[in-house]
């Protein structure tokens, strides 16, 4: 395992736990979220350390890891900083497909899996070329309900929404929004979709925006398609491709 520059990693990243695992790096992973539910198989005999939002950080730092994975937007700052202190943590920070397909390629040099990381890269955006070229929609995407929440310009859903010629109609604001059926109704999307993660959104909820928006097409989807980067990206892109051109 000499050409492997970390032997004991842990990450507290979902979707780059399935990356690092797809990069042939299960050996070296020592520690996961409760989150980290990809590749089934694979992750159940990886020690859990806790979530994203809370860590447990005395069992990570007992496992003495020589690299952590984070991320901005998953893991908290301040729990970073504790790890910080006793390891290397690597805090991505992913607001595009354009960033995730670099942070592939940054991971692939720094673990030492290049080519593995590059074949996982071109796959990718081989698909990518391949979206197909209907006209533009406008679009609603809802990550929460109980205050209804959506996407902003600055996430890495809004972007692959943004891949697919679906114009986000909150996309002139930033993160997470939150928002009412009375301001959607105002923006009058062509298409409303209800994300299966973090809320699980169900057909019931199909009939409450309906009556806020009844032109609208609603559709519930795999909140994964939009929302994983990593290696998931392929499983997505080729998902979505298929699911763009029967809208």
């Amino acid at each position: 395992m000499s050409e492997f520059p970390y032997k004991r990693i842990v990450s507290l990243v979902p979707s780059l736990t399935e990356l690092l695992i797809d990069l042939g790096l299960k050996g070296q992973l020592i520690g996961r979220t409760r989150f980290c539910i990809h590749p089934e198989d694979d992750v159940e005999d990886i020690e859990i350390v806790g979530g994203t939002k809370k860590p447990d950080l005395e069992k990570i730092i007992e496992l003495k890891p020589d690299f952590i994975l984070a991320n901005k937007e998953e893991n908290r700052k301040e729990d970073i900083e504790v790890l910080q202190a006793y390891t290397h943590v690597q805090v991505t920070d992913i607001e595009s497909v354009e960033d995730a397909l670099l942070e592939i390629s940054s991971l692939g040099i720094t673990l030492g899996v290049n080519n593995k990381a590059q074949k996982l890269v071109s796959k990718a955006t081989k698909l990518l070329s391949e979206i197909p070229s209907e006209r533009e929609l406008s679009v609603a995407y809802f990550i929460w309900k109980d205050p209804w929440m959506t996407v902003g310009k600055d996430t890495y859903i809004h972007h692959v929404l943004e891949r697919y010629h679906l114009k986000n109609v909150y996309g002139d604001q930033t993160r997470y929004p939150k928002t009412t059926l009375k301001e959607l109704e105002s923006k009058n999307p062509d298409l409303i979709l209800l994300s299966s993660e973090p809320y699980p959104f169900k057909e019931k909820h199909i009939q409450e925006i309906k009556e806020a928006c009844p032109v609208a097409k609603i559709e519930l989807v795999n909140g994964e398609w939009f929302s994983w980067y990593g290696s998931r990206m392929s499983k997505a892109f080729n998902a979505l491709n298929t699911w763009r051109s029967k809208l």
